[in-house]
């Protein structure tokens, strides 16, 4: 009795370690990591690369050879927050232009034909996205955008998947972004750094409602409309935060990262309204309060140590506003919209949307045809950056000179 029950043990473990194994395989394959005779296989996530075919199961070989194989996992993993389906052809797309470098791919200016306006697509390798690990953040970004709406965010219109690619869509602001118009002017007005300071923080208001922190506040991702009022933009590193929450990712553009975020937190949404601090600094003064370190740890000893004194051309107003915003310990920083409103700064100011958007920012619509506005929009950025860019939309125009003339090169060069 004794061996055969031995024996019956013996032949129950195989049969687990069979389903153990079946599940197994199954998870690691969805996340494109395949098992042959060899053991574990990591496909590379690298566009035009592949494990060799005798590692991979049949069903997954590659149906055209040189591409990258219709892998399930590669398109499962990022729904349902981004739908599976073609880019538009040619009959209803039309890419224009470069608009900018994302951090992970370019961002181009794109024309709807069939509504006859113009958009922006940032387009995400899904390659980048796994190799850095933001999955999850990129699926927050898009899940962000759709829940929050207000005249001073950046609208997000779709997105979507293809083989390769993750798409963005969003409304297109032909004015720019503010940090184009700083290094144009050199510094602004407290006038007009008063009716950015308002819209801003009615962004930042709007987004403490729902919970969600940015903690990407910058004159790069604050876009502007043709009357020069603002748009916040960029939601890649916005996260929701439960009531009382808190967040311990170091992540932003380090000098404008309040104290408690490159100390590795906790921090909340205080932390935008010291970028916000750093933001009016840098508009008024033309310059950066504590200059850019290469890595958070020296950044943060410069921050801590900094007085962030007001210069005496700042009006008393002003400094005490900047003050409040730049204090070093966030419960006693200013972080709300409505203690925003009693500063003696925005005496005589509405925080009405439409109210702030009557009046056209004069400053930004001289500064609009400036001649040396296309070259300090790119900012040193050329046409090298996309030449090995591969993506699948470069050659969705039915002719190249249907391009803009940057573009043609680009689509030539892929062909």
């Amino acid at each position: 009795m004794g061996n055969d029950a031995t024996k019956n043990k013996k032949k129950e473990v195989p049969k687990q370690e069979r389903r153990r194994w079946r599940a197994w395989h199954g998870l690691v394959s969805n996340m494109g990591i395949f098992i042959g005779p060899s053991g574990l296989v990591t496909q590379r996530m690298v566009l035009g690369t592949r494990p060799p075919d005798h590692l991979l199961a049949p069903e997954r070989c590659l149906e055209k050879p040189g591409l990258e194989g219709p892998l399930p996992g590669f398109i499962s993993i990022f729904l349902p927050e981004f739908p599976h389906r073609k880019f538009p052809g040619q009959d209803h797309f039309q890419i224009l232009g470069f608009i900018a470098k994302g951090s992970f791919g370019p961002i181009l200016k794109v024309k709807d034909k069939a509504e006859e306006k113009t958009y922006a697509v940032k387009v995400l390798p899904k390659s980048e996205i796994l190799r850095h690990g933001v999955l999850e953040q990129s699926k927050e970004e898009v899940i962000i955008q759709r829940q929050v709406s207000h005249p001073f965010l950046h609208s997000l219109q779709d997105c979507w998947q293809t083989q390769r690619h993750l798409f963005i869509k969003c409304d297109y602001c032909s004015t720019g972004d503010l940090y184009t118009y700083w290094q144009l002017k050199g510094q602004f007005g407290e006038d007009e750094a008063r009716v950015f300071a308002a819209e801003l923080a009615c962004a930042l208001g709007c987004l403490y409602d729902f919970g969600i922190v940015h903690r990407d506040v910058k004159m790069e991702n604050v876009l502007l409309t043709d009357q020069g009022h603002l748009r916040l933009a960029d939601f890649g590193l916005s996260r929701r935060l439960q009531r009382g929450g808190r967040a311990f990712t170091i992540c932003g553009t380090i000098q404008y990262m309040a104290p408690e975020v490159l100390s590795g937190g906790p921090y909340n949404h205080a932390a935008d309204w010291w970028s916000l601090g750093i933001m009016l600094f840098s508009l008024v003064t033309g310059k950066f309060p504590v200059l850019p370190e290469p890595d958070h740890c020296k950044m943060l000893k410069k921050v801590r140590g900094f007085p962030y004194s007001m210069p005496s051309t700042f009006s008393p107003s002003l400094a005490l506003l900047l003050t409040e915003l730049l204090c070093k310990n966030p419960a006693c920083r200013l972080h709300s919209l409505e203690r925003l409103k009693k500063q003696t700064f925005f005496r005589g100011t509405s925080f009405d949307s439409q109210t702030l958007q009557k009046r056209p920012v004069e400053l930004i619509l001289e500064l609009k045809n400036h001649p040396d506005r296309p070259a300090k929009a790119m900012r040193g950025l050329s046409v090298a950056y996309l030449q090995n860019f591969d993506c699948d939309i470069l050659s969705s125009p039915s002719a190249p000179t249907e391009l803009s003339p940057t573009l043609v090169n680009i689509v030539e060069h892929i062909k």
